[in-house]
């Protein structure tokens, strides 16, 4: 039967195809130049949501004031969430590219800080900030710094080194303002 083809030899020709197209998009891959890092970051400005959130959140909210090099951190998200614990939630890009992020909540302490530093533990270690004790936290992913105020805990967390989250924590300014009405 000249002419005809079989199953096998349809399957084959088939996976030897594939095979050459993953072969080139492989050399591909790997000899084209790319560039992950040419995505801007999109930044945000938090001024009215911070002044809604000092009225709304039940505890003064943390936000920076005089950052060293202040020009060059730039704030990336911002959210505060009532009905979840009164989550505050401001990130940031240090002037390095690291997160850092400035994350405020009721809840529970153990519960909020292993979420919001992604299972950060509690060290030994602490330090005096701008005049408040705040203790150190190692995690896989962030490292944190905590500080447990009357009815809120605060936790400067992020892929920052410990010197820019101590930088973050020593220039925020909490404050609490009254609903006006």
């Amino acid at each position: 039967m000249a002419g005809t083809r079989s199953s096998k030899q349809t399957v084959r020709n088939m996976l030897q195809s594939l095979a050459v197209i993953g072969i080139a998009a492989a050399v591909i891959y790997v000899f084209i130049p790319h560039d992950d890092s040419g995505v801007p970051v999109k930044t945000v400005d938090y001024k009215v949501e911070l002044t809604t959130v000092r009225r709304a959140a039940p505890y003064p909210v943390a936000a920076p004031v005089g950052l060293p090099d202040q020009d060059k951190w730039r704030a990336t998200s911002v959210s505060y969430d009532g009905g979840k614990d009164n989550a505050w939630h401001l990130g940031f890009l240090d002037p390095q590219n690291q997160y850092v992020a400035i994350e405020q909540s009721t809840a529970p302490v153990e519960k909020f800080v292993a979420e919001v530093s992604r299972d950060a533990a509690k060290t030994e270690k602490s330090q005096r900030i701008a005049g408040a004790t705040w203790t150190y936290w190692d995690g896989p992913k962030y490292d944190a710094l905590v500080r447990q105020d009357k009815g809120s805990t605060t936790v400067v967390t992020g892929t920052a080194p410990y010197a820019q989250l101590v930088a973050m924590a020593g220039a925020l300014e909490s404050k609490k303002t009254l609903p006006t009405g």
